[in-house]
């Protein structure tokens, strides 16, 4: 909802310059100091176009340019000035933009570094678990293969802060054999 607010008014803003360069064009003319500052800088501008141009065309640029009469300057310089307070509008809004647009990208780049964060912290996590029971079936095992498969049935009795005890593992058939030889 804002994005096409701020273009219908960044275009507002330039077609409302152009009646404010015209009025400027007209108010130019008008206040003698502007009036003579407006005209040396019109015969600037008229010099440098004509010596540009006659170089683009290969005509002698060494010829005395010719100044142009004080209307035409100030009709000239009105002109520019118009013409520089539209492109200076246009390009404030171009700015504008692109600054809103790069704060717009720095934001959803840093959500970006979050969630990847975020992923990464999570994998840290079941990575740390996964240790964890991996850890667990080895005792599982351990105890399996030690106490055959009756070890497995009465392995919740051996969880800590339990007070029954486990059975006693069966002795091997050597052992009771030597037992049994050295009473005798």
């Amino acid at each position: 909802m804002v994005l096409p607010l701020l273009k219908l008014g960044t275009l507002a803003l330039r077609t409302v310059s152009k009646p404010l360069a015209n009025r400027l064009k007209q108010q130019a003319g008008k206040h003698a100091k502007f009036r003579q500052f407006i005209v040396g800088i019109a015969q600037a501008n008229h010099r440098l176009t004509t010596t540009v141009q006659r170089r683009i065309y290969g005509h002698a640029t060494d010829v005395e340019i010719r100044p142009l009469n004080e209307e035409k300057a100030v009709q000239a310089a009105a002109d520019l000035f118009g013409e520089l307070f539209i492109f200076a509008v246009a390009g404030a809004a171009v700015i504008f933009e692109w600054q809103r647009s790069s704060r717009s990208e720095a934001r959803k780049e840093e959500a970006r570094r979050q969630e990847l964060e975020a992923i990464r912290q999570r994998e840290e996590d079941l990575s740390k678990e996964i240790e964890l029971l991996k850890l667990k079936l080895a005792e599982l095992e351990k105890l399996s293969q030690s106490r055959g498969l009756s070890g497995l049935f009465h392995f919740r009795s051996l969880q800590p802060g339990s007070a029954e005890q486990p059975p006693k593992a069966p002795e091997q058939p050597a052992k009771a054999a030597e037992q049994t030889t050295k009473t005798a």
